[in-house]
């Protein structure tokens, strides 16, 4: 049953990630170039239609519904504690933790500026001169990259923390040795009197002797 859980996870987040990377490749080579644009007067920019900012709030959104999917499916790591200090898998499962969170949050945020800017159809005047604005190449291109890097570091960790807790579950079943129903009992004594000796005098031993 949790092998089937875990395959049934990691296909879906797999699925995500693969669908982010592609709508993210396919907003960069979709996105409005500066050879597009048409500008009939200084001051005025024509753009033609383009599709990459569908795709990069579509990569966008994949990479979130993957990200939600696996802190769910694992659990918030902060609230949990290692259950062995030397458990190289709880290591390993934080450090992607924070790498995925960290591509995560670069990937979001390069997705959404992205189709952001690309929708953005006016001119930029630097030192006097008019400049059709236009997404610099690479915007999109990076996205999926992090992204794609964000889920595979997600599924390491959601693999290897399961892990650490599988191992610490049968840590602690066999660390309780089976006594195999045998009777433990305590060794009966018989119980020590608690009166104190009495001293008797001298001279009253004697006298008894002698009457």
């Amino acid at each position: 049953m949790m092998e089937r859980k875990t395959v049934l996870m990691c296909g879906v987040v797999g699925f995500l990630g693969l669908l982010s990377a592609a709508t993210g490749f396919g907003a960069e080579a979709t996105r409005i170039k500066g050879s597009q644009v048409q500008s009939p007067s200084p001051s005025e920019c024509i753009y033609p239609q383009s599709p990459a900012m569908a795709l990069g709030l579509t990569a966008a959104l994949a990479l979130m519904i993957a990200q939600i999917i696996i802190n769910v499916s694992t659990g918030c790591i902060c609230c949990q504690k290692s259950p062995h200090p030397s458990d190289s898998n709880w290591r390993v499962a934080l450090v992607c933790f924070v790498f995925s969170w960290f591509a995560f949050v670069i990937a979001f945020l390069l997705l959404l500026t992205g189709a952001a800017l690309n929708n953005r159809h006016s001119e930029v005047m630097y030192f006097g001169n008019y400049y059709c604005y236009v997404v610099k190449p690479g915007v999109f291109a990076g996205g999926s990259l992090l992204s794609l890097a964000s889920v595979i570091l997600g599924i390491i960790y959601y693999l290897t923390l399961t892990s650490a807790k599988n191992s610490n579950n049968s840590w602690g079943n066999s660390s309780v040795p089976n006594q195999g129903g045998i009777a433990m009992g305590q060794p009966q004594f018989p119980p020590q009197s608690t009166q104190e000796p009495v001293f008797v005098h001298e001279n009253t031993y004697i006298r008894r002797q002698f009457t």
